[in-house]
């Protein structure tokens, strides 16, 4: 027997990933962040081996002042990087790239420029971007069998991680 409301038509199922950036916009705007797209999506913005070694601090905003108006742009921002130790040598020649890559994501020259603050990152190193897990094959495989069903490809890669690491947990208890 089908089931007679589709997914599409119920108004209470949302999916989570929109509820997350609305419940973080208020904390990431005392931070100046306008939104959290910048946040949630640093490593697709700057891509994996930036995202490893630096992650976004805030956005630091010029005085309010001079001209305002509907056509006038405001003055651009300076986002503020934690960098791991001596990346953020690296990261001050890659720095026009990082600039480039989150105006674009953004839609609008809203960085100018990069400042740097050295320091341990603030996420586990368990969190980090592509970060290997030493997962037992037998429950990678189990996994996969689980997952294959799924036609959507990266949702289907997301739970086989998911499932892969929760199998992973269980079998070292």
């Amino acid at each position: 027997m089908k089931n007679p409301t589709p997914l599409k038509t119920r108004a209470w199922s949302r999916p989570l990933a929109d509820l997350v950036g609305a419940a973080m916009d208020p904390v990431l705007a005392k931070q100046g962040f306008g939104e959290s797209g910048i946040i949630l999506n640093w490593e697709e913005i700057v891509g994996i081996r930036i995202a490893r070694a630096c992650e976004p601090i805030k956005l630091q905003w010029p005085p309010r002042g001079g001209m305002r108006g509907p056509d006038i742009l405001p003055e651009p921002a300076v986002l503020v990087l934690r960098v791991e130790g001596a990346f953020a040598i690296e990261l001050q020649h890659l720095a026009p790239i990082v600039i480039e890559r989150v105006n674009a994501h953004l839609g609008w020259r809203c960085i100018a420029r990069l400042a740097l603050r050295q320091g341990p990152l603030l996420r586990d190193a368990r969190q980090k971007p592509g970060a290997a897990l030493a997962v037992n094959p037998e429950a990678l495989a189990l996994a996969q069998a689980s997952a294959a069903a799924i036609e959507h490809a990266p949702l289907r890669e997301a739970l086989i991680r998911l499932g892969a690491r929760a199998l992973a947990r269980s079998e070292s208890k």
